[in-house]
């Protein structure tokens, strides 16, 4: 399939390394590199101290579900951050742990890569229609879906999500509050 999309013109090498340089090239047109690098630089700085989230003197078991509930409420905003980082390290894991879906990327990402160099040619047009960044990103999934299929991203997904639940879950709701934040959650009796 992917033979369908080569392209007719030859480039030297230095253009095409030139143009896999360009990172606008690989982004779609609402995001940038500067939007990325913001989020990324405001995450790494509402980050809390690694020390302190896996201390082992600040878990315990709490007395009942009331107390649960608000622990991962409390946490969960507390602790948002860290949480992001351990869930794209979880990602990360899976795809290096698995070739094959490390190549089902590779396919999709040149799919897209091509597709995409197609419409600076010229616009690419389909059924009379021309495809739009989210229809080429489409196209580029339905190209690699096969091989997706086969690396198993069904399984790596569903993996991914049920250990950050796990991971997640059970920190937010066995670390213990911090005494500030006791003082806001305290309600009385009715």
């Amino acid at each position: 399939m992917i033979i369908f999309f080569m392209y007719k013109h030859y480039y030297s090498a230095n253009s095409i390394f030139l143009s896999v340089l360009d990172i606008r090239l690989w982004l779609p047109k609402g995001l940038s590199g500067n939007v990325i690098k913001d989020w990324v630089d405001r995450r790494r700085k509402s980050i809390r101290p690694w020390a302190s989230f896996v201390d082992q003197r600040k878990f315990s078991k709490p007395r009942n579900f009331g107390e649960v509930c608000q622990r991962v409420v409390r946490n969960l905003d507390t602790f948002h951050s860290n949480y992001i980082f351990i869930f794209l390290g979880l990602i990360l894991y899976c795809i290096i742990s698995s070739p094959m879906l490390l190549i089902a990327l590779g396919v999709f990402a040149g799919a897209f890569y091509i597709i995409h160099l197609k419409t600076l040619e010229k616009k690419l047009v389909v059924f009379g229609r021309e495809l739009t960044q989210g229809h080429q990103l489409g196209l580029a999934g339905g190209v690699s879906f096969p091989v997706f299929w086969l690396a198993g991203a069904g399984a790596a997904v569903f993996w991914v999500l049920g250990a950050t639940l796990a991971v997640i879950g059970s920190h937010a709701a066995f670390h213990e509050l911090e005494s500030s934040d006791m003082d806001e959650l305290l309600m009385e009796t009715v």
